[in-house]
């Protein structure tokens, strides 16, 4: 099979050779040891010495210093908390002193049309190979950046307590998001095969928020932006870290076709408990250990895992490692047999 018949026949748990796969999105100082290892001079070598299935394709977005579409806001009173790296939704938030909604529009928003390039949107989809997953890195996580907008504690009892002043603000990020990925949308037309979006709604044990309150106040956002991805005809793949068993039906019933990323080892997210209540209702990437296994753990080891995985999900589970970030404590020789492993009958 080809690596798109891979990937669709593999969501939609049809016969395939092998499960599709996706390593991820090395950190710098991952990649670097990386390509060491196997030998080659990008990252773009390395996804094709290891036949990995999906490229995926970041927004560009130019707002310094960090440059990264998921910093789009400078909510943070703190000055240093403007990078990817050092960015906590934990912090002191603008909006953490406001509870009218007329305030709103005190705050600077941002507008994607100054900031999001889309000369370099069409230029990384057209260049991207053709014979891979084409897939747009959107995140969209209007739920972190509300909460962010406050800081988190304070964001979750407004939440409750003044919940119009909480819509507003959500409302406005996801409008943010809904126009800035249309731009993205529009200069890749007919380019991208999926797109990755998503909120960490989990902790290692349970949800940060209950469900009902997500249905309420995030979910609407959610549906907006997935049903958008749709509209291109887009496989929509959706991101949530930690222990979020109790709203994966919700995420398929809003048109996730993947869950992303099977945190292995947060409660009730290990694949046999997944394959047994999921099986056929939505796909998942995921499953091989980030925070253990593929930290501390032997390539033997891993190669094990990958076989559980495959006798397991022979079909319906894209095998990466269970954080779409691989950071530098992960041994290349552990990458290395996940993906040897993976192609082997």
């Amino acid at each position: 099979m080809n690596h798109k018949d891979r990937f669709f026949a593999t969501i939609h748990n049809q016969l395939v050779d092998r499960p599709a796969s996706w390593l991820g999105l090395p950190v710098p100082s991952a990649e670097r040891g990386l390509m060491r290892y196997f030998g080659v001079n990008s990252i773009d070598q390395l996804r094709i010495a290891i036949d990995d299935d999906i490229y995926p394709i970041e927004v560009p977005y130019n707002y310094p210093p960090s440059n990264h579409i998921a910093c789009a806001f400078n909510f943070a009173k703190a000055r240093h908390l403007d990078t990817p790296d050092e960015r906590t939704l934990t912090a002191p938030g603008y909006f953490e002193d406001y509870s009218d909604v007329v305030d709103i529009d005190k705050f600077d928003w941002p507008d994607p049309v100054k900031y999001l390039d889309r000369e370099e949107s069409f230029r990384r989809a057209a260049s991207a190979p053709a014979d891979r997953i084409k897939m747009g890195i959107l995140w969209s996580a209007h739920f972190q950046d509300a909460c962010a907008a406050f800081g988190m504690e304070q964001a979750l009892m407004v939440m409750l307590a003044n919940p119009d002043m909480f819509h507003a603000v959500i409302d406005r990020i996801t409008d943010f998001y809904l126009k800035a990925n249309e731009l993205f949308y529009e200069s890749t037309k007919g380019m991208l095969d999926a797109v990755l979006i998503g909120n960490d709604f989990g902790s290692q044990t349970c949800l940060m928020v209950d469900p009902d309150s997500l249905r309420e106040y995030v979910f609407p956002g959610t549906r907006k932006l997935i049903e958008q991805a749709k509209s291109y005809g887009l496989t929509v793949m959706h991101h949530s870290c930690g222990s979020i068993f109790p709203i994966i039906q919700d995420l398929a019933d809003l048109g996730a076709d993947i869950i992303h990323p099977i945190q292995a080892l947060a409660s009730e997210m290990d694949a046999p408990n997944l394959k047994r209540h999921f099986v056929g209702k939505v796909a998942f990437c995921g499953g091989v250990d980030a925070q253990n296994l593929l930290v501390n753990g032997t390539p033997k080891e891993v190669a094990k895992k990958v076989h559980e995985l495959k006798d397991l999900f022979p079909t319906g589970l894209i095998v990466s490692p269970s954080h779409e970030a691989i950071l530098p404590d992960i041994s290349p020789a552990n990458i290395d047999a996940l993906f040897n492993t993976l192609k082997k009958s």
